[in-house]
C-alpha cells in the first residue's frame, strides 16, 4: 500500500485546503507523481478530486507556459467575506 502517514496527510490536507483551485490542481499532481503507480488513486482519495482534475494538473506541470499565469479566481461575496 502506497501513501503517508495519518498525520502527514492531515497536514497535506490543511496545505491543499488553503491553495487556489489551480495550485491544488499542481500540488495534487506533484503528490501524485511522486508516488508512481497508484498514486494518482491515493491523492484522489486523499483531497477528494476527480482523478481528472490530478491528471490536469500534471498537464499544466509539464508545460512550458502558464497562459494563466496571473489569474487566480477571485473569492465569491458571501458571509465569510463580511457580507
Amino acid at each position: 500500500m502506497i501513501g503517508y502517514e495519518p498525520a502527514i496527510e492531515v497536514k497535506m490536507q490543511r496545505l491543499f485546503a488553503s491553495l487556489s483551485e489551480k495550485d491544488r490542481r499542481r500540488y495534487a499532481g506533484i503528490e501524485a507523481a511522486k508516488l508512481g503507480h497508484g498514486g494518482i488513486d491515493y491523492i484522489a482519495r486523499l483531497f477528494a478530486l476527480d482523478p481528472k482534475t490530478i491528471r490536469r494538473g500534471q498537464l499544466e506541470l509539464d508545460a512550458t507556459d502558464d497562459p494563466a499565469a496571473d489569474r487566480v479566481r477571485k473569492k465569491r461575496w458571501g458571509p465569510e467575506n463580511g457580507a
